[in-house]
C-alpha cells in the first residue's frame, strides 16, 4: 500500500490521524499539536465531514460490561441479502454491516448490552427469517494493536504529538453501569460524536454538567470510546476484504501482532471458529490486494490457511445509521 493520499495535505492527514487517537480532543488541543489555530482545524473538520471523508461516533466496549463483541455471518438465498443487511443495519446494537461475496453473504459486528439481546437476534429473530439459509457467530476473543489502530496510512504525526492527544484521554476510574437511561445519550453520540453537549443535553433531558460528567466517567472506566470513521473509498481506496486465517493457538499472539502491523489492516482480531484470526483489510486495488496476499500474508509462515471475501457493499459503518 502506498503512503500518500490523495487530496489532503498535511495539516488534514494530521487532524484525521488525531481523530483516531482522541475523537473528542478539543481543537485547540488539535491546533496546538499541529502548529495551527483552532479555527483551521474546525474548518478543516468540517470540511472534511461535509465531503464524507470522516465521521466521528462513539460506541460502547461490551467487553467493559461482562459481555462480548461477535461478527456474524449470515448467509442469504440469491437476491435477499440486501434486505436482510438493512435490517441488520437498523439495530442499534450492529456495527459494519457489509454484503460480501458476490452479495450473497452479510458480515455483521454484534456489540450488545446484554447476553439476552445478543441471543434474540442470533437464536431467534436470524433463524426465524426467511431468506436466512444459515448463521455463524464468531465470538471476538481479544483484539490485537490496541489504542491508535484503525487506517495506519494516516499515522502521520510523531511520538511527542501522539502523546499530548492521549494525555488528554480520561483513564483509569473505576468501573461504570449502564442503565436504560444512558440509551439516548449513546444513541446521539453514534450519530455524531463531536456533538456538543448542548445538543447533548437536549436529547437527553440532562444538565450540560451532567452530560459531561458521564461522558468522562464512560471513557475514563473505558466503556465508551469514539471511532473516526474514515471512509477509505473516498480516499482512493476501494479494494477492501475479510480475511479468515488459521493458526496454531499458540502461535496467534506473534502472528496476530504481525498482522495488525500490516499498514493495509484496519482491524484484527482472534476470534472462535473454524477459523482464528479475522482482519479487515483495505487496499488501494486488485492488484494491491493481490500483492498484500502474496508478498504480506504469504510471507507468514505459521498462517495455515485463508479465505477472503471481498466487500461487494458496505450497508452500515461504525456509526448510527443515517
Amino acid at each position: 500500500m502506498q503512503e500518500d493520499v490523495v487530496g489532503l495535505d498535511a495539516v488534514d492527514r494530521g487532524l484525521l490521524h488525531a481523530l483516531i487517537i482522541d475523537g473528542r480532543a478539543p481543537f485547540a488541543r488539535i491546533g496546538e499539536v499541529l502548529d495551527v489555530s483552532d479555527r483551521t482545524v474546525a474548518r478543516r473538520y468540517a470540511r472534511l465531514r461535509q465531503a464524507g471523508l470522516v465521521r466521528l461516533v462513539g460506541a460502547i466496549d461490551p467487553a467493559t460490561l461482562g459481555g462480548a463483541s461477535w461478527v456474524i455471518r449470515v448467509r442469504c438465498r440469491p437476491g435477499t441479502a440486501s434486505e436482510v443487511a438493512r435490517a441488520l443495519a437498523r439495530r442499534d446494537d450492529t456495527q459494519w454491516v457489509h454484503l460480501v461475496s458476490g452479495g450473497t453473504e452479510i458480515t455483521a459486528s454484534l456489540h450488545s448490552w446484554s447476553p439476552d439481546e445478543r441471543d434474540e437476534l442470533l437464536l431467534e429473530r436470524l433463524q426465524r427469517t426467511t431468506p436466512v439459509v444459515s448463521v455463524t457467530a464468531h465470538n471476538v476473543l481479544h483484539t490485537f494493536g490496541g489504542n491508535g489502530g484503525g487506517f495506519r496510512t494516516l499515522h502521520v504525526l510523531d511520538d511527542d504529538q501522539v502523546a499530548v492527544l492521549h494525555a488528554g484521554v480520561p483513564r483509569g476510574r473505576d468501573p461504570v453501569t449502564l442503565t436504560d437511561a444512558d440509551r439516548p445519550l449513546l444513541r446521539a453520540l453514534s450519530h455524531d460524536g463531536r456533538a456538543s453537549y448542548p445538543v447533548l443535553a437536549g436529547k437527553t433531558g440532562w444538565s450540560e454538567s451532567t452530560v459531561a460528567r458521564r461522558i468522562e466517567a464512560l471513557r475514563a472506566a473505558g466503556t465508551l470510546f469514539f471511532d473516526a470513521d474514515i471512509d477509505e473509498k473516498a480516499l482512493g481506496f476501494r479494494a477492501e476484504a475479510r480475511l479468515w486465517a488459521s493458526v496454531s493457538p499458540s502461535h496467534l499472539p506473534e502472528t496476530g501482532a504481525a498482522i495488525a502491523a500490516h499498514p493495509e489492516v484496519a482491524f484484527c482480531a482472534a476470534t472462535t471458529g473454524t477459523t482464528n484470526i479475522l482482519a479487515a483489510v483495505v487496499c488501494r486495488d486488485g492488484p494491491d490486494f493481490y500483492r498484500y496476499l502474496t508478498e504480506r500474508i504469504g510471507a507468514l509462515p505459521l498462517v495455515r490457511e485463508v479465505e477472503t471475501a471481498p466487500l461487494i457493499r458496505t450497508v452500515k459503518r461504525a456509526g448510527a445509521l443515517l
